[in-house]
């Protein structure tokens, strides 16, 4: 399309969606179009915005990638660009992020409006379209500072590995096709002045640009208590993950910060270790010698809290000193985040890093190989994007045939339907299942004291593996329509006000566990009332008390409470002397 647009063939043409699969490559398409339209005078500048500050760095090395400044023949520069006058600094244009936009949007639209700019929007679904009485949100404010500046580029390059967002709003400037009462907005992939790219994940996969994926679905058992004020609190459990229902949410809650997390991360461990070892004997290399290609392991978190202590038990694993080789944490608490994530990515160690939501998305790093994936978002966008860390090819690897992504995750119900959705998109079916590897679940590892602090309990009680390789669709065989099951078999729909009273007892809960581990931890005072501080939080995030919030609103709370600290948040309370 870039190369259509500089032959003058697509003059209409003002906006390019660019939709393709997590992993895809889609971070070469702005250099590619930069290249072409620059080069044929369209443009003077690209001006590239990305939702994270370690993506910032990554779009300004791909301009730099000598392979493809000699495949492309461009000689374009960008810099990741602070919040000054002047942000490209006489270079071809610049990289900043949504949250510095934000923070000064008429810095941003002079340098629109100052020349002819290409203005690429990366991971766009993270800006909601602008509604009347929108909250306050930060995604929101994004969505204001963006807007005047996607009016003014002369074009608009816009990229998402997901053309839909968590929450079920459009995504900003998407032109969208008129839906039904009740059903999901599409984007209008045939609207005027528009060109769309699609790149699938069956397409990546036929072509074999992304990896497979392997999955290690591993079950549990876990117990919590529940209730209104401590002494009235009762013991829930033991609930299996894997079992559908009102338990599944607070079961992985749970799991995912007692003994079940410790036993997943040991069988992505020690899987990432009998990795490194095989490719090292292949290759002849010593025990201890850096090289790349080896694979690493990508440990995704539920918060800052529970990556610290997954962080301290892999250490505890290994001898010291491998250990401070071997092993980061990037988190936004712990002081040279960036950096760890920049190791991560571009030398051959460290092998390991444990981290938050800060590198579920764009990450490039093609040597992660295995993933645990330890954090209770089920989204489907959020999931996609954590996969697609282990399905890039790593080019010092060997064979594409000789590589895999691997996967562990617990075996919960709304995993099991992202899992099948892949399946489903790639037009796959279960494979040949690997043969199970000797892993952490059948074999002794010494370790030290118990790291579960906590008076909840969960445990890891089976392990199976799902490889889900591409193979064209066969046609249906011809055959009765099953019947449909009888009315009377089906479940009773749950009533609204008690799937609202169930619900509001989840955020109360939430609300609750947050303040007691924020209190164990030392990171706010220990005073009385914090749960109260911590629901008026809540209030002024949401805009609304929990009394006041619909069912859809208070799933949209829960999502949010499990990708959110309220602590993070405290400054919103400022000012009211009703929680000093």
């Amino acid at each position: 399309m870039a190369a259509a647009l500089a032959r003058g063939e697509a003059g209409e043409v003002a906006d390019i969606l660019a939709a393709v699969t997590p992993g895809g490559g889609k971070s070469l398409l702005p250099v590619i179009a930069a290249a072409r339209l620059v080069a044929a005078g369209l443009v003077a500048r690209v001006v590239w915005v990305v939702p994270r500050d370690s993506l910032r760095l990554q779009a300004e090395e791909a301009f730099a990638d000598p392979v493809w400044r000699a495949a492309l023949g461009h000689s374009l520069a960008v810099r990741a660009a602070e919040n000054r006058p002047d942000p490209a600094r006489g270079l071809d244009g610049y990289v900043t992020t949504y949250q510095a936009v934000a923070a000064a949007p008429d810095l941003h639209l002079a340098e629109i409006r100052r020349v002819p700019t290409l203005l690429v929007l990366d991971e766009v679904h993270h800006l909601p379209v602008l509604a009347e009485g929108d909250p306050g949100a930060e995604e929101a404010g994004w969505s204001r500072a963006l807007l005047p500046l996607l009016r003014h580029a002369r074009l608009r390059l816009l990229l998402s590995g997901t053309l839909e967002r968590a929450d079920g709003r459009r995504i900003l400037w998407l032109p969208y096709a008129a839906a039904g009462p009740g059903a999901r907005p599409l984007p209008d992939l045939d609207a005027p002045g528009w060109a769309v790219i699609g790149y699938s994940r069956s397409d990546a996969l036929a072509e074999r640009a992304v990896l497979p994926v392997s999955f290690g679905a591993l079950d549990g058992e876990a117990s919590w208590l529940e209730g209104g004020r401590a002494s009235e609190q009762a013991r829930v459990g033991p609930h299996r993950l894997s079992a559908r229902g009102a338990t599944t949410r607070p079961a992985l809650f749970t799991a995912l910060r007692t003994g079940f997390a410790r036993d997943l991360l040991r069988e992505a461990f020690f899987a990432t270790r009998r990795l490194r070892t095989a490719r090292r004997e292949a290759r002849g290399l010593p025990t201890g010698e850096a090289a790349s290609g080896l694979g690493k392991l990508l440990v995704v978190a539920p918060d800052q809290a529970s990556a610290q202590r997954y962080h301290a038990m892999l250490r505890g694993w290994m001898p010291p000193g491998q250990a401070e080789r071997d092993i980061r944490l990037a988190i936004s608490d712990e002081p040279g985040a960036h950096a760890a994530l920049a190791a991560f990515r571009l030398r051959p160690e460290p092998a390991v890093l444990v981290t938050v939501a800060m590198a579920y998305e764009g990450l490039d790093a093609p040597e992660v190989a295995v993933v645990a994936a330890l954090t209770h978002i089920r989204s489907r966008p959020w999931l996609e994007q954590m996969i697609a860390r282990a399905t890039r090819v790593d080019p010092h690897a060997g064979d594409y045939a000789d590589q895999h992504a691997l996967v562990f995750h617990p075996d919960d119900p709304l995993f099991a339907r992202f899992r099948a959705r892949v399946e489903a998109e790639q037009a796959t079916a279960p494979g040949r299942r690997p043969p199970r590897p000797v892993g952490a679940a059948n074999g002794p590892v010494r370790e030290g004291p118990d790291d579960g602090i906590v008076p909840l309990e969960s445990n890891a009680i089976g392990l199976r593996y799902l490889m889900l390789r591409p193979r064209p669709a066969a046609p249906a065989p011809e055959a009765e329509p099953t019947p449909a099951a009888p009315a009377a078999v089906a479940a009773p729909a749950e009533p609204p006000s008690r799937a609202e009273d169930r619900l509001r007892a989840r955020v109360a809960a939430l609300v609750t566990a947050q303040a007691a581990e924020d209190a164990a931890d030392l990171r706010v005072p220990r005073r009385g009332g914090l749960p109260h501080r911590y629901n008026a939080v809540l209030k002024r995030v949401s805009g609304r008390s929990r009394a006041e919030m619909s069912a859809a609103e208070l799933e949209a709370a829960l999502d949010w409470l499990e990708r959110n600290r309220l602590h993070d948040h405290l400054h919103l309370l400022e000012g009211d002397a009703r929680y000093v």
